[in-house]
């Protein structure tokens, strides 16, 4: 392959970020393009006009296990910005606590105590949901790729009483779709990864910024790497060596040796050339993939309604709720796969919202509400069904052009740590290195966990 030396990336969301970053670093002139005018994509923040506070769109999480999007972070000098919990709180209505945490047996055991003491399952209820884990440690994700997670549960006899209190809201927080509709693979992932492979594997950082500050020194770290960032460029075409763009009513073209596309996969769609789509099968299917929405709600009370730092709510509307201040007034609520919140005006979704919060801490009876405001992402997440799981392309093409984003084949379901990976692995194919060449390295497998058999083998084109 011969030598790369500039690249243009088309996306300024964490894929885009993730590849213009490892591409500067080993000296390529890279030029990252994004519509907005600031970084981060989905996973970023604006200014409320009616408060004039900076909110998320949405609450973004990253686990432990997300060794990829965790030294992104860290090139960014931005780690310090994320602050640890071992400890998740599941809430019932009434106000009854489980706190569910690793204790000290080794993984994939290290949470059978706390769950075993949690008040919102049974003990044959918890016995339910070990039978399952017993499963998930040797199942071959990839083989259940083509089926959905809820026929995983059945097979496992889950009743519906543990899949509406625990697998529910794990996999929709995680995935961005019902049990019934995810693929198994995805979920699968989730919780192989994510809970059974390591006891660390599920500790919960979250940001203590906004989140468009976690990216706000992309900028200084690219160019001090001999790369630029335009905001405010509209891209109109991609392909091999160049992309052409828009900057205000100005047309404008951006050659270079390679060419990233870590657009979302809607944009993708508009911008490939007829002929780029007809010599690469990457694209023919791009049309075919479904979206989940994801509601996110920002509401400040006149008084503290919360004394945890988050919480599931156990079998509720609302699912998560952050405390966004240290008082306790200030909340983020959040709705993932959205669909019937959609079409709601904010004074419904107020309605239900604070009826939530009410139910689950009733202490907040009598508070009142200063500000609220919800935040539609209509297209947050692509939707990873069992039909869209098999389409999506991995990051290279007889087009030439390079894909990246988190709806690509990265093995991971619609996350930061998959959009970072596939940022990681579109640079290492520019570069003309292995797809695994720029990747981190993940936690280990337990060695109890190994002895048990549990099957962590990396699936996906990223693999």
């Amino acid at each position: 392959m011969p030598e790369v030396k500039s690249a243009v990336v088309a996306g300024g969301g964490i894929a885009g970020i993730a590849c213009a970053l490892r591409l500067a670093e080993r000296g390529v002139r890279v030029t990252l393009l994004e519509t907005r005018k600031k970084l981060g994509g989905r996973a970023t923040s604006f200014v409320d006009v009616r408060t004039g506070e900076t909110i998320d769109n949405c609450q973004h999480v990253a686990l432990a296990c997300c060794t990829n999007y965790l030294d992104l972070l860290q090139r960014l000098g931005a780690a310090d910005r994320i602050q640890w919990h071992r400890e998740q709180y599941w809430v019932e209505p009434g106000g009854r606590v489980s706190v569910v945490r690793p204790g000290g047996f080794p993984a994939p055991l290290h949470f059978a105590s706390s769950v075993l003491r949690a008040s919102f399952l049974t003990l044959g209820e918890a016995a339910l949901l070990g039978r399952a884990m017993r499963a998930i440690m040797r199942a071959d994700r990839a083989a259940w790729r083509a089926r959905t997670f809820g026929e995983f549960l059945r097979d496992a006899c889950q009743s519906e009483r543990v899949v509406r209190r625990f697998w529910a809201p794990v996999v929709v927080s995680a995935c961005n779709l019902d049990v019934g509709r995810v693929s198994a693979e995805s979920a699968l992932h989730v919780f192989q990864e994510g809970f059974l492979a390591n006891s660390r594997s599920a500790e919960m950082g979250l940001p203590t910024v906004p989140l468009v500050e976690l990216y706000d020194r992309a900028e200084g770290v690219i160019a001090r790497a001999g790369g630029v960032i335009r905001l405010g460029v509209s891209v109109t075409e991609v392909s091999a060596r160049s992309v052409r763009a828009t900057i205000g009513t100005e047309p404008v073209e951006f050659p270079a040796d390679a060419v990233v596309s870590a657009l979302p996969v809607e944009r993708l769609a508009d911008v490939v050339s007829q002929s780029d789509r007809q010599r690469d099968d990457r694209f023919a299917r791009l049309g075919e993939f479904e979206h989940s929405p994801i509601l996110g709600v920002h509401v400040r009370f006149d008084r503290p309604v919360i004394n945890l730092p988050h919480a599931v709510l156990v079998e509720g509307a609302t699912q998560w709720l952050f405390r966004k201040d240290d008082a306790g007034s200030a909340l983020h609520a959040v709705v993932s796969a959205a669909d019937e919140w959609m079409p709601l005006s904010e004074r419904q979704i107020a309605e239900r919202i604070v009826g939530d919060i009410q139910a689950y801490f009733p202490d907040s009876v009598g508070a009142s509400v200063v500000s609220l405001r919800a935040v539609k992402e209509k297209r947050a997440t692509f939707a990873p069904t069992p039909a869209v799981q098999a389409i999506r392309p991995g990051p290279t093409g007889p087009s030439g052009i390079v894909l990246a984003g988190d709806w690509t084949d990265t093995g991971w379901p619609a996350t930061m740590e998959g959009a970072t990976r596939s940022g990681y692995v579109a640079a290492a194919s520019v570069l003309g290195e292995a797809p695994g060449a720029l990747l981190a390295r993940p936690l280990a497998v337990g060695r109890v966990a190994r002895l048990l058999g549990l099957r962590s083998a990396p699936v996906g084109a990223y693999a």
